[in-house]
Parts: structure tokens; sequence; C-alpha cells
């Protein structure tokens, strides 16, 4: 069923990216989705396969994950009412907890939090929720009717709490295949960093400075998991080509992030991918997004030791410096 929201719930008017990502003028492609596939139910037979999803692709969809159909839908709908809540309304929503609102894309620290906007904002707002810090906040604005921002709160708490279940089993599957001699996978994983943000992108038709809902990057994390709604129009780069992702009902898109690139010493790939406003209807994504601690040490023959931390504070200074995220060269050894 459609869902129409009031004008006065959209955050105001966006700009234009700014990175030199952006302005690539490859072609889009609409040629048929022809991603890997794996199956999670068959996880420990596809190592191969998942192995080469991440080499070859940096991204693949994930099917039979296990998570209830029932679940997915409520949080799909509950974040819809959410983000039909007035612009004023939504950032002061969960003032007191660690849920914060965003309107285009914040510079994050490792809980997911927003700690500035940079320059140049993208089409999209959301909220950042911490997995971590959910369970120790219950209180919402005295102002504001609890019962959506609780319904809210209980389902994505909920829900994060399998995507930590498939994000450690993924992970363990990769790294195993990648070392077969590695007995401890677990210290450059941290479930506790895990986060959610969840996207509303709105129709083109609405705006007049750009189609685009995110400009084009890689992901800063380990392993990225997707849960998008049926509107289409996340886009990955390969081979020198856009390629469109089909939205397919009950599976995810996972992706590899910068730091699985490092530690895997550039075997696995940081995929680039952007998001394209559709013409007329609005889209919903949930995200979810886990990394090492912060001074965890990555050792990588390519790259000097960083830690996420440093890496991150890098970000966040490029992001004030040129204007965009520069991201893993930063922190590659020369020669």
């Amino acid at each position: 069923m459609s869902h129409s929201y009031s004008f006065d719930s959209y955050p105001p008017r966006f700009h234009l990216p700014n990175s030199p990502l952006y302005h690539e003028h490859e072609e889009d492609t609409d040629a048929a989705d022809t991603l890997p596939v794996i199956d999670f139910q068959c996880m420990n037979e596809e190592k191969e396969k998942l192995h080469e999803a991440c080499a070859d692709w940096g991204i693949f969809r994930l099917v039979n994950h296990g998570i209830p159909t029932s679940l997915l839908n409520q949080l799909h709908e509950t974040s819809k009412q959410i983000f039909e809540f007035s612009f004023d309304s939504k950032q002061k929503l969960f003032s007191s907890t660690p849920i914060t609102y965003f309107r285009g894309t914040p510079a994050l620290n490792s809980k997911g939090l927003a700690l500035q906007q940079p320059q140049n904002v993208d089409c999209m707002e959301g909220f950042n929720v911490p997995l971590s810090q959910l369970p120790l906040h219950t209180h919402v604005d005295e102002d504001v009717d609890d019962s959506l921002p609780a319904s809210f709160r209980y389902l994505i708490q909920e829900y994060g709490k399998h995507q930590s279940r498939l994000a450690e089993t993924i992970y363990k599957s990769i790294t195993e295949k990648q070392n077969e001699a590695l007995e401890d996978w677990s210290p450059y994983l941290s479930i506790s960093t895990g986060f959610i943000r969840v996207y509303r992108y709105p129709a083109v038709s609405q705006l007049t400075e750009s189609s685009w809902g995110m400009d084009a990057h890689t992901d800063s994390s380990l392993i990225s998991i997707l849960n998008q709604d049926l509107v289409g129009g996340l886009q990955f780069y390969r081979q020198g080509q856009w390629l469109h992702v089909r939205p397919i009902p009950n599976t995810f898109i996972v992706n590899v992030g910068d730091m699985m690139q490092a530690i895997s010493d550039d075997e696995y790939k940081s995929v680039k991918h952007r998001v394209r406003l559709n013409k007329h209807k609005e889209r919903l994504s949930i995200g979810y997004f886990v990394f090492p601690d912060d001074n965890t040490v990555i050792q990588s023959p390519g790259y000097k030791p960083f830690s996420y931390s440093d890496f991150r504070t890098q970000v966040q200074q490029d992001l004030k410096t040129v204007g965009y995220k520069v991201g893993l060269q930063r922190f590659r050894r020369s020669g």
C-alpha cells in the first residue's frame, strides 16, 4: 500500500555533493541484476562462493537470512510513520535517547552518532541508532506521543539482534576462508560498535537541486547489511559501469567496507555505491554497519598500521578540508 507524506515533514532544501566521485561520467546501465547470491543457511558450504563475491564484486545478495517477515514489515511501516512527523518534531523526537536524527550524510563517530555536518549534504534524512546504547534508554520527549517512538525502539532493537547474528556469521565465514589457519577471527569485529541507520529518500519531483539521494562513496565499516524497500535506486560501481541493484523482497544486500579491504590487504573490495532518487516514489532503506573497536590496530602489508579511530579522525579532517572522504588512500604504504 502506498504511503503519502505531508510536505512539512521534509527537511529544508538540500545541496549538491562536492565529491569528485559524484562527478564521474560513466554511463548508467539497466543490465539485469547479476549480483552473486549467498544462502545464509548454507554459509558453511558456500565459503568459496562468498570469497569470490567479496573479492570480485565487494557486494552480494543474502537470502534465507532467517529474520521474520513480520518484523521487517513492522519496522518499515513504523519507520514510515515516524518520518511523517514534522521536521521540527523529528529533530527532538529522541532527544533523551542515543537515537539521533540527521539530514544529509553526517560524519559519524564509532557509535554512529553525528559529529558534524559536511559542507555538502545528500538528499536524504534518517535516524542513527547505536545498538549497544539502546537498552540503556527508555525515555522520549514528553511533548511527543510516546507510542510510536517506543514501538520503533523495540522493533529496531529486535532487528539489531538479528543483524548482529548475521554479521558475526558472515564475518567468520569470510575470515575462515581467507585464512584457514586463523583460529581467533574475532579481534577485528566488535559487535558493540554496530549501529543502524534508517534512511528516507524523497521523490525527486519534490526537489530541484539533484536527482541523487546519496553521493558515490565506500562504507568505512567491516561489513554493511542493507534492507531496502521495493522502490529501488541503489547502484554500485563495477568495471567502469554503474549497475542497478534490483529490489527483491525478503533479501538483503551485503557489501564489504573499507576496514575489511584493509584487513584483507586489498583482496576484498570496498565497493563504491550511491543512491538515485525516484521520480515518483519515496524510498526507505535500513542499513546495519559494524566496525573494529576504536583502538584495535589493523596490521596489513599494504597499509601503515592504523586503528579505526585513526581512520575516522582522518575522514572527519578530510571532510573539513577537501569536502569529501579520501578514505584508505591516506593509509597506504608508499612504493
